[in-house]
């Protein structure tokens, strides 16, 4: 499996030359803001797609916009790869290294700079994690929206270049509907500031082509992101199915009447059972799928609100509904979600996908998916964002059996082109990385392609920025 995915030959000259960039960064760097040695270039080989790994060059962890920009100018200057990097949670290996590549990794630019409560705005570093800024500013009644399951450890950069959705991006939208500037520095080491804290910037809509980027435009090294008043009040609830199909069908048609919870996300049996061992959070296992609905605001709306969804998921067959109780209970349901990742790791080896559909293909994309891993021999669980129809099937292997592994990966391909051909995408918030790479020509056509490549190529010409992500290797222009 570790041979599948090819990455591009390393440039010989920049292998050759090794030596020399590193005494060259030892000249911008303090001794503790570069990493050179084999040994300690290991916990950087990877991030969390790690099927795949390769050792970097050297990695860079400036403290400073300035000091991104120096490194940054010294790499374009002698035609140096640069790999961005946050926290590594990445799961499409959009933070592996190449051998020819320096990392330059924002771990320790990871200082709140700015909280403006009137204009409700933070400004942030981009190595400030994401569960961070909620935290900063709860004791004032706000919070920071985007909530990846990944939000104790992930980063806002790393946020960015992915446009990183989460639990409550049903109603609060994901980063780019949350993100309002950015200080970015291009390959060149030039700094440019993009949006800023009013609602809407002039020119043209360059943030919202940055949003999503996955470090090949340029390294954000800023944020300034959007802060939400918390609601009145906040209640999930256990809604327990005889069948996926059939949780698939009251997702579609709760959305369609026009009610949007502010989460809704799904579990199948497998995810249950792995969650509830975790977390203790409570689960229905006498269910086939289960979904967690939040609804918020005062007691009269959230009643008026479930009122109407419980009515929809009765047509649906619906097992049971169970109304979270307290406080402790609504953290235990959401521990237990958050934790779906983790705890599936301590039970098998998986690869976690990231495919959207329309709502309507929910229960059509849920059964062809069941019926793809049966095809392979294989398991899943399946954990995902319901209300948006982000999927996120897990499905289980044994990394150590390579055929199994292989499996494995042509699985996950066919659940992804399942989902482009029931009229979505192949991913909504883990970006394309190496994984999807080499199936953007099943969604996009060659035109498409190229007017991607153009706008991508018009930052960065060289293709020096995490040069063997997202686009076919075959039919790039030459650099």
């Amino acid at each position: 499996m570790s041979d599948a995915i090819p990455f591009l030959k390393p440039r010989a000259d920049v292998l050759a030359r090794r030596a020399q960039i590193v005494a060259d960064l030892t000249d911008l760097l303090p001794p503790e803001c570069l990493v050179h040695e084999a040994r300690e270039l290991v916990p950087f080989e990877t991030d969390a797609f790690v099927s795949y790994r390769r050792l970097p060059l050297a990695v860079a962890l400036p403290r400073s916009t300035a000091e991104v920009s120096a490194v940054m100018r010294y790499c374009h200057r002698y035609g140096i790869p640069v790999v961005p990097r946050g926290a590594g949670t990445s799961l499409s290996g959009g933070a592996i290294p190449q051998e020819d590549a320096v990392v330059l990794g924002l771990s320790k630019m990871n200082r709140i700079l700015e909280i403006d409560l009137p204009n409700r705005v933070a400004v942030v570093q981009a190595g400030v994690t994401n569960l961070n800024i909620s935290e900063s500013v709860s004791a004032d009644g706000f919070f920071y929206a985007p909530d990846p399951s990944s939000q104790l450890a992930c980063t806002i950069g790393g946020n960015i270049g992915m446009n990183s959705g989460g639990a409550h991006c049903l109603k609060y939208g994901v980063t780019t509907n949350n993100l309002l500037g950015v200080r970015m520095v291009l390959v060149d080491g030039t700094v440019i500031e993009l949006g800023g804290k009013a609602l809407d910037a002039a020119g043209y809509d360059l943030l919202g082509l940055v949003c999503g980027h996955e470090g090949q435009l340029g390294i954000v090294t800023e944020a300034t992101v959007r802060l939400i008043a918390k609601p009145e009040g906040a209640r999930p609830v256990l809604f327990g199915f005889e069948a996926s199909e059939e949780a698939g069908a009251c997702v579609a048609d709760v959305i369609a009447a026009g009610i949007i919870p502010v989460a809704t996300e799904f579990m199948d049996k497998p995810a249950i059972e792995i969650c509830e061992a975790f977390a203790h959070a409570g689960y229905p296992l006498d269910v086939g799928a289960l979904l967690i609905v939040e609804v918020e605001g005062s007691e009269a709306e959230m009643d008026a609100t479930l009122k109407d969804i419980v009515e929809i998921a009765r047509q649906h067959g619906v097992k049971t509904v169970r109304e979270c109780q307290s406080a402790t209970e609504a953290a235990l349901i959401w521990k237990g979600r958050k934790s779906a990742f983790g705890a599936t790791g301590r039970i098998a080896d998986y690869i976690c996908m990231d495919g959207t559909v329309p709502l309507s293909q929910l229960s059509h994309v849920l059964k062809k998916t069941a019926e793809i891993i049966d095809h392979y021999g294989l398991r899943v669980a399946n954990v995902f964002h319901a209300g948006d129809g982000n999927m996120h099937p897990l499905i289980l292997f044994n990394a150590n059996d390579p055929e199994d592994a292989a499996r494995a990966e042509a699985a996950g391909n066919d659940i992804l082109k399942l989902c482009v051909d029931a009229g979505g995408c192949l991913t909504g918030e883990h970006g394309v990385g190496i994984e999807k790479r080499d199936l953007m020509r099943h969604q996009y056509s060659e035109v498409d392609l190229a007017q991607q490549m153009a706008a991508r190529a018009a930052f960065d010409p060289g293709w020096l920025l995490n040069p063997s992500k997202v686009f076919p290797l075959e039919g790039r222009p030459a650099a």
